[in-house]
């Protein structure tokens, strides 16, 4: 057993044993209904190797950490101009906070709280009909996962569409205010959907693996993005991927990472590994506080962090 592969086995080990495990997130009822007592850890290092342990092979319902890979596909289709519609900022609010957006004329403060997220679907939606952009966007995450077994969950589309009235409201004022071009309901419809990806710990950390090896499809070769758009994009993980707690994810992983309220945690070591963690308790931002726990752990035995 390699140094990884037991690195990640105690870990999981250890977690299963927790009794911390936060809470899991009941305002979407779908996803009320999900085990709270799951561990699953996945990591795909630099040379291709994979270790994991625990339920890392049972597919959960992403939710937020979609919103690396739309922002990806967004940059590559309007490159700098996205900032004319989104910040870079972390927020400092919850990441369904319409305060902030009223203070701010309607311009989201960063791509992954809700608000941003949505008027990047919009830009992505543009020139499309929403089933040809869901389309797009699933599609890219099979090819950068290099899985094309992974689809979508209705069920939580559904039941996030049945319950997603601060969303509604984000939008209609972003519409207000000229940031989304195409029909609310369209772009929520896509928004939804999107975050409702189903995926394995396993298949998150291979789709994360060109972010943490500046771009390229390490298995190919190919360039899917450039190295200074990923580095930007990590940039951008690491100040804003766990909403208002994104700082305290820095101080104590040290790494660039999203989460999302389904339990799950994309995070990347650049030129290591691409990582991924679920466990569905959450903490009250809304990160999964035993995928923190563990991350952190993680690092601290390789010395992973990008501050080491």
């Amino acid at each position: 057993m390699s140094i990884l592969e037991r690195a990640v086995q105690e870990i999981a080990d250890e977690m299963r044993k927790r009794t911390d495990r936060g809470q899991v997130a009941s305002y979407i009822p779908e996803l009320a209904r999900v085990d709270p007592n799951a561990f699953g850890l996945a990591v795909i290092d630099a040379e291709g190797n994979v270790a994991a342990a625990g339920d890392a092979d049972t597919p959960f319902s992403i939710q937020s950490i979609s919103k690396v890979f739309t922002l990806t596909l967004a940059l590559g289709k309007a490159g700098d101009r996205l900032w004319k519609r989104v910040g870079r900022e972390p927020s400092g609010s919850a990441f369904n906070s319409i305060v902030q957006l009223e203070h701010e004329k309607g311009i989201p403060r960063n791509p992954f709280i809700n608000a941003g997220a949505i008027a990047v679907t919009d830009l992505i939606l543009s020139g499309h009909q929403p089933r040809e952009a869901l389309g797009e966007i699933l599609r890219f995450m099979q090819f950068v996962a290099d899985d094309y077994s992974i689809a979508i969950d209705d069920k939580v589309a559904a039941s996030e569409e049945r319950t997603g009235y601060r969303n509604v409201a984000l939008a209609n004022y972003m519409k207000s205010f000229g940031v989304l071009d195409n029909p609310v309901n369209f772009t929520l419809g896509v928004y939804y959907h999107h975050c409702a990806i189903s995926m394995s710990c396993r298949q998150l950390a291979m789709a994360g693996r060109f972010l943490s090896r500046a771009g390229r499809n390490p298995t190919t070769g190919h360039v899917v993005i450039p190295a200074e758009r990923a580095r930007r994009i990590n940039a951008v993980m690491l100040m804003c991927g766990h909403y208002d707690g994104s700082g305290e994810f820095a101080y104590r992983v040290g790494l660039p990472g999203k989460s999302g309220v389904g339990g799950g945690i994309l995070a990347v070591a650049p030129g290591k590994a691409s990582i991924a963690v679920w466990s569905p308790g959450l903490d009250p931002a809304g990160n999964s506080r035993l995928g923190q726990l563990a991350l952190e752990m993680l690092t601290k035995r390789l010395g992973w962090s990008i501050f080491a």
